[in-house]
Formats: structure tokens, C-alpha cells, sequence
């Protein structure tokens, strides 16, 4: 029998493959701006983004999610409920980032994150194709193993959509955009994948109820019920996400309530982790990223849910992000209380292959 060395070289190739000219880099990217209180393109991204998520880093302000299925200047935000709206932020998206309104999300003198995912080819399946029970259109990157769908959610009952992907998804974020309602979210990452949900602007621990979703999805529908999920006859829009190899990770790890934290493979080395406990008590979704930390420890936070401003947490609640992984530091329960369970969406600055430790 032959044997490889222990080598990295012998490591598989990753689907998304720096050798074969294709990188992590070509599919997600964030990116840190100065405001400046006019007109501001941001570049630098690597590509058109079809999904673009801001931030105020240095002052209090909601989240903007703009994407390109919805259409530029279409927003909504994470911290809250409300409908979308038509408001000045991204007014366009480029081949290489996108164009800022000089008003919100660019304010002179101000701090921005940019969070910026590729989907890139265009779907559409109509009511009654594929056992759909409603139409949907969207961009989906199956490379990336990310998906937009826009759908309206129909009559009472039990509805489902295509929601663009080729394997089932792990995590959904759905939004209705013409009623103020909450951001439910589907996961498979507790283990009840037909009956857990939660929410994205809300710190709420994920509950079970059997007549939220119905039905897990499969590798082409996803299925919800209008009476619970979403309003009925809601315009709406849901973000999917399932794993790549090398790429992306969605997952959970159970936290041992010690500064010594678990260790969590990835098969890469994080450029942007979203964390959130699932189980028991008020604790907010996290998001950190490699550009506002360059180097460990990561600590730099920031809530999906909340308006909140940058927080610099220290060493009690920060992360160590590895070249095939992250390593928890953090002792609090937002991020390792002792049994506590946290789901998290990660996604790769380099494939374990050829990645090096920061």
C-alpha cells in the first residue's frame, strides 16, 4: 500500500481552487470605506456582488442589505422589521463593488464594513414546475453554495418555492419585503430541521414548532407555511446558504465555558464568521471578519440584530482564526457558555491547502 506524506501538497483539492485559478476571494470579499458625503464608489471587491450588507462601525446605525434581485436602492435591515423601502445606499452594482448615495452608509468622517457575496447566474421557475406550489426568480452560485429568491409566499397553508441551489440548504434568512415582519430563520445546524427556527433581529433563543416550516427542504425546494413563517401574499426574498469544501462552513460547536475554548475545523482559514447560540437565554448574532482584525486575536464585533456600534471585546470575547479553522477564546455565554450550542456561517480567506496560520 502507499502512503502520502504528511504534507499539505497531498491535501484534496478544494472545489473553489486557487491552483486551477479560482479563489475564496471570487465569491466573498469584505471590504472597510471611509464615508465622505458624496457620491463614493466602493472597488476593491473582485467582482459584481449580487448581495451587499453594510455597516457603520464607529457609531450607532442599522444594518443595509441591498441586492441585486430586489434591485439597487431597495433596502432592508437585519435589526429590524420594517418593510423594505426605496432609500439612498447602494445605487448601483459594479464590476468591481458598488456605487454609495452620499447619504446613508457614507457619512463624512464616518467608518463602514462591506460585506459583499457573488451568486452571479440568473433563475426562474414557475408556479407548478419542479413541485413547486409558488414561482421564484434569483441569482444562485452553485459553485458557492449561495442562492437569492424572490417569491411571494401565496394563499394560507403549506407553500413552497425553487430556491436555486443544487443541494439542500443548511441555513435561510427570509424577509418579507411589503409587510414589517421578523427575519425568520431555517437552519438544519440544531437538529430539528422541519421544526426549529429563529430570528435574525431578535437575540432569542431558536424555538421548536411544528407548523412553522412543515417540511425540510430537499435539494431544490424550499417549503415554509404562510400561516406562521411569512405573512400570507407577502413579497419576499430568502438568502440560502449550504457548505462548500474549502469554501464556506455551516455548522455548530458546543461551547465548554473555558478561555481554552473548543476548536472548530473548518477546512480553512475564516475571513468572516457569524455565530449565534441557539439554546436558552438572550444572546445577539456575532459577526467578525478578518479586515477589521487582521491579525489574533479577533475581537472586533459586530450585531446583526442591533443598531450597535463596533465592539472591541477583548480576549473574553474573541476568537483565534486558524489556517484550518477558528479556535474559541471567548468565556462568555454569547459565544461558550459550558454545554451552550452555537450554529455559525463561516467563509474561507484561503482553502486549508494552501492556507498559512495568521
Amino acid at each position: 500500500m502507499a502512503y502520502n506524506k504528511l504534507s499539505t501538497a497531498n491535501l484534496p483539492d478544494p472545489a473553489i481552487n486557487p491552483a486551477q485559478g479560482s479563489s475564496p476571494g471570487d465569491y466573498f470579499n469584505t471590504v472597510l470605506y471611509p464615508g465622505t458625503g458624496a457620491d463614493q464608489p466602493i472597488t476593491g471587491i473582485g467582482f459584481k456582488p449580487d448581495w451587499v450588507w453594510l455597516k457603520q462601525r464607529n457609531a450607532t446605525g442599522s444594518h443595509g442589505l441591498f441586492d441585486s434581485v430586489r434591485g439597487a436602492t431597495k433596502r432592508l435591515s437585519s435589526n429590524l422589521t420594517a418593510a423594505e423601502d426605496t432609500a439612498a445606499g447602494v445605487n448601483s452594482f459594479d464590476a468591481d463593488g458598488f456605487t454609495l448615495d452620499a447619504l446613508n452608509w457614507n457619512q463624512s468622517g464616518q467608518t463602514f464594513v462591506s460585506w459583499n457575496w457573488k451568486a452571479g447566474t440568473s433563475f426562474s421557475n414557475g408556479a407548478g414546475e419542479n413541485g413547486a406550489t409558488i414561482a421564484s426568480s434569483g441569482k444562485v452560485s452553485t459553485e458557492s453554495g449561495f442562492s437569492i429568491a424572490s417569491f411571494n409566499s401565496g394563499s394560507a397553508g403549506t407553500q413552497s418555492f425553487k430556491h436555486g441551489l443544487s443541494q439542500v440548504p443548511e441555513i435561510v434568512f427570509l424577509k418579507s419585503r411589503t409587510t414589517s415582519q421578523a427575519w425568520p430563520v431555517w437552519t438544519s445546524l440544531t437538529g430539528n430541521p422541519s421544526t426549529a427556527y429563529g430570528y435574525l433581529n431578535y437575540s432569542n433563543a431558536f424555538s421548536t414548532d411544528s407548523l412553522q416550516w412543515i417540511n425540510a427542504p430537499t435539494s431544490t425546494l424550499f417549503t415554509f407555511n404562510s400561516n406562521y413563517a411569512l405573512n400570507q401574499n407577502a413579497d419576499c426574498i430568502a438568502y440560502c446558504f449550504h457548505s462548500v469544501e474549502g469554501f464556506s462552513k455551516c455548522s455548530s460547536y458546543v461551547g465548554n465555558g473555558n478561555a481554552d475554548g473548543p476548536f472548530v475545523y473548518t477546512g480553512f482559514r475564516p475571513s468572516f464568521l457569524l455565530v449565534k447560540r441557539t439554546d436558552g437565554g438572550t444572546n445577539n448574532w456575532v459577526i467578525y471578519d478578518k479586515e477589521r482584525d487582521s491579525y489574533n486575536y479577533v475581537d472586533s464585533r459586530l450585531f446583526p440584530n442591533t443598531s450597535g456600534s463596533e465592539s472591541g471585546g477583548g480576549a473574553s470575547y474573541s476568537y483565534d482564526f486558524l489556517s484550518n479553522g477558528f479556535k474559541v477564546r471567548s468565556i462568555g455565554s454569547e459565544h461558550n457558555l459550558d454545554g451552550g450550542t452555537y450554529i455559525y456561517m463561516a467563509f474561507a480567506e484561503n482553502p486549508f491547502k494552501y492556507s498559512n496560520a495568521r
